[in-house]
């Protein structure tokens, strides 16, 4: 009886191809390598949560179930005074020495107006030197202290500009106009200092010879009005911010000069 063959074709099956068994085998270790890199990269907690800290902080963002409750040790009436209240504070002291001004006929002699860097009191030099001096004379100490009482509780900076006529001096004392307008605006603190209460800190001074005029110096009349010492009560965009957060200007140099030192040396010292 013949054999039947037929039977036998199919006995090996339909198995997957040879090459699917590799493309496995890389498949798994491409996963194994990649698992290994996650492990090599785990995240430094520490660090982590000291940068959300400090973002945190910059943002003005809160844990979870954090509120906000007023403090009750501040006035709330006094918060951003020195800003909210300045309009008023102007035109308070602007009634006061115009009322000042007027009952002692001084309108000639002292003149007062708002310029965009603040508040300018300005008196002629008549009011507070002899011609070519730098002495305060004693009407014009009474006006400075007249001056001092409506200034004293503001919180703004207070700069001191001495002005000259075009006339030139020479002398000893007073080589030219630059150390005239300069020894007049330095007396002028130094009587507020001295004389009053004024805090030192809030005071500056500054001589412009006869450089920034306000009237003509072909008269007698005009040269009067150029010979003058203005106190300007500076606005807050003109002020140096002093409070507890912030660093003066000289001391950040100060600090920048002593790192760059710091450094230096230690540079010298690897070398």
């Amino acid at each position: 009886m013949p054999r039947n063959n037929n039977n036998n074709k199919n006995d090996d099956g339909g198995g997957s191809p040879a090459w699917m068994t590799t493309f496995g085998d890389m498949m798994t270790l491409l996963l194994v390598f990649f698992v290994l890199l996650y492990s090599f990269s785990s995240m430094d907690v520490e660090k982590f949560q000291g940068f959300i800290s400090a973002l945190q902080n910059q943002l003005g963002v809160l844990d979870g179930g954090q509120t906000i409750t007023p403090n009750p040790n501040i006035d709330a009436g006094t918060l951003g005074e020195d800003y909210a209240q300045a309009p008023q504070n102007i035109q308070q002291i602007m009634r006061e020495l115009d009322n000042y001004i007027k009952s002692n006929d001084l309108g000639d002699r002292v003149e007062v107006e708002n310029k965009r860097k603040g508040l300018v009191i300005s008196l002629t030099g008549e009011i507070l030197y002899e011609l070519g001096r730098a002495n305060i004379r004693g009407q014009g100490r009474e006006v400075l202290s007249m001056i001092s009482d409506i200034l004293i509780d503001i919180p703004n900076d207070i700069m001191i500009e001495g002005h000259t006529d075009d006339l030139p001096i020479r002398t000893d004392e007073f080589p030219s106009n630059w150390e005239l307008s300069t020894a007049r605006a330095v007396n002028v603190i130094k009587f507020l200092i001295e004389e009053t209460d004024f805090d030192p800190a809030r005071l500056s001074a500054a001589g412009y010879s006869e450089y920034r005029p306000v009237a003509d110096n072909d008269s007698s009349k005009g040269r009067a009005k150029n010979r003058r010492i203005e106190v300007v009560i500076l606005n807050s965009q003109y002020v140096v911010n002093n409070d507890s957060n912030s660093i003066p200007k000289q001391q950040k140099q100060r600090e920048l000069a002593e790192n760059n030192e710091e450094r230096i040396q230690s540079e010298g010292e690897d070398g």
